[in-house]
Formats: C-alpha cells, structure tokens, sequence
C-alpha cells in the first residue's frame, strides 16, 4: 500500500483535481422500486441488483465546476501519492443548526481505487465534523456506485434516504447517515 498523506485544499491542487480521471465502473446498482398499494400508501424499496454487463459510472458534478466550488466547502480535503493528488472529498453544511455536515463531493481517481485512499479521506472528514462539533454526517452518493455505497456501510454509515433525478444526470441519490457524537 502506497503511504497516503491527506491535506487541506490548497489553490495549487485544483488543477491536478479536474484532470484525475473521473469516471469508474459498476457490477451491481442499487434498484428504487416505487409501488402504490393504495392512494394513501406509498412504498419505496431499494435492492442490490447485479447487473447483465458492467455499467459506467460518470461522477455526477462537472470536474470543471471544481475551481468555483472548491471555495464554497465549509471543507476541502486532497489525498496525495508520493506529493501528487489522487483524490478529494469536499464538505458542506446545509442547515441552519449547523449541526450536520454533508459530503457533498468525494472522489479518487480510477487508477488509484481500492488502496485505502477513500477510506483516508473519509476518516479526514468525520475527523473534521467531529472536531467541528456536527453531530451527524451524510454522505450522498449515485444509487450505481456500488464501491461508494460498500464504504459508507464499511464505516458504519445506514441508510436515510433518497432523491430520484437529484443529479444533472438524473441519476439517483442515495443518502447515507452517521451519528458522530
């Protein structure tokens, strides 16, 4: 395993962050299926669903929205390689309280997955949240990124919602919960 070092944002990073190679691939999705079992009654389910051939998964923020975004974060967080950056998780309060804190933005390029840089840039995160004194943390994420969605459940994350069409690409977002104090 390379030796990870995880770092606030620094201007300098951008550049390297918009030209990491965004896009990965998927074996399984995690399917919404909406049912009306009668006018007052609604039922939402998702179920892992193995897919025929595997499914390209495009990261749902434009990279090159990246240089006016960065800056909006109430938290930014790079993961280097041997001084080069491979990855990214940005966070983001949306609540008034302020105390839960949304990873709003996550990702490592797809050369560099499965070394355990995810899982750097997440602790870095509810590092941060918990110092920060937010009680809670959401991580959303594509109902088709599988590996995403392992990680949140390998860090103790559950389940706590859903947006159909949420993103650009009218994927769906999936939201996942976890009670930091």
């Amino acid at each position: 395993m390379p030796e990870i070092q995880v770092r606030p944002t620094e201007a300098n990073d951008i550049s390297h962050l918009i030209n990491l190679e965004y896009t990965g691939s998927s074996e399984s999705v995690w399917q919404l299926e909406l049912r009306r079992d009668t006018e007052q009654l609604i039922t939402a389910a998702f179920r892992e669903v193995r897919l025929p051939r595997s499914v390209s998964v495009f990261y749902p923020h434009p990279p090159s929205t990246l240089p006016n975004e960065w800056t909006k974060k109430n938290a930014m967080f790079t993961a280097l390689i041997d001084e080069t950056p491979v990855g990214y998780i940005g966070l983001t309060d949306n609540d008034a309280s302020q105390s839960i804190a949304w990873v709003t933005d996550f990702m490592v390029t797809a050369p560099k997955r499965r070394q355990g840089i995810g899982s750097a840039l997440l602790s870095a995160a509810q590092k941060w949240a918990s110092e920060k004194s937010y009680r809670r943390l959401i991580l959303e994420m594509q109902s088709k990124n599988l590996p995403a969605i392992r990680l949140a459940q390998k860090f103790g994350y559950e389940f706590c919602g859903y947006n159909d069409h949420y993103y650009m690409t009218q994927d769906v977002a999936l939201f996942f919960a976890k009670i930091l104090k």
